[in-house]
């Protein structure tokens, strides 16, 4: 009921995961990223501790790898879970326990890793890498959605999707696009799309608002001097 990219851009740096889900606030329970560290998503049937703990072990020098090894030997009902993790130097490491649900897969390349499960059929996450090597030089929040939208061209999940998310950091300690579209019966990942798209103008502009307001653009809404 779940299908998600995780990636790091070799430009930047920047971090991200994109995930949507036939569940309603999916980004809620499943993305997470921090600068420098990584990103992590976890689903299935979802524990969200493991976003956090597996971004601690990153961002203590543990490579994708070997986190996905501790998150294993210390977390409890691993059966359960499907986990998807990428380093601060973009390494890559992948789980999917034996109760992961229906038609289940992960792919990776350099810097991603896409990860699904009851999909309509194992070719959707090697569609999403693909689509995110097609679009290298974009800025990741777009090829990330070019990826989400990959993943509903080569069949999605087996059923609806209703919610959508994605999550980017980079050098400041705050995601610097926290978008989400949490119910909808239309599509969330075009919604997420138009989202990302009414942000990404001003994301530069709000960083510099929270560093220095003094340099900071105005919008011209009321009260904005």
């Amino acid at each position: 009921m779940t299908f998600s990219i995780s990636a790091r851009c070799e430009r930047t740096g920047m971090l991200g995961v994109a995930v949507a889900s036939s569940s309603p606030c999916v980004a809620a329970r499943c993305a997470h990223v921090r600068a420098g560290a990584g990103a992590v998503s976890t689903q299935n049937i979802t524990d969200p501790r493991l976003g956090p703990r597996g971004l601690d072990l990153m961002a203590a020098g543990l490579p994708a790898e070997a986190a996905m090894e501790r998150l294993k030997a210390e977390a409890p009902h691993l059966d359960y879970r499907q986990i998807a993790l990428v380093d601060g130097g973009g390494g890559t490491a992948h789980f999917s326990g034996a109760r992961t649900l229906g038609i289940h897969h992960a792919a990776a390349g350099g810097g991603v890793v896409a990860a699904g499960n009851l999909l309509s059929s194992k070719k959707v996450p090697e569609a999403m890498v693909a689509a995110f090597d097609r679009s290298a030089g974009l800025p990741l929040g777009d090829r990330l959605i070019a990826a989400m939208q990959a993943a509903l061209e080569a069949g999605g999940e087996a059923g609806p999707v209703h919610s959508a998310g994605m999550l980017l950091a980079r050098e400041v300690p705050w995601p610097v696009a926290d978008l989400r579209v949490d119910w909808t019966e239309d599509c969330p990942v075009a919604a997420l799309g138009a989202l990302w798209r009414r942000w990404a103008p001003e994301m530069d502009a709000y960083v510099t608002r929270a560093l220095d307001p003094s340099a900071a653009p105005s919008y011209g809404v009321p009260g904005d001097l």
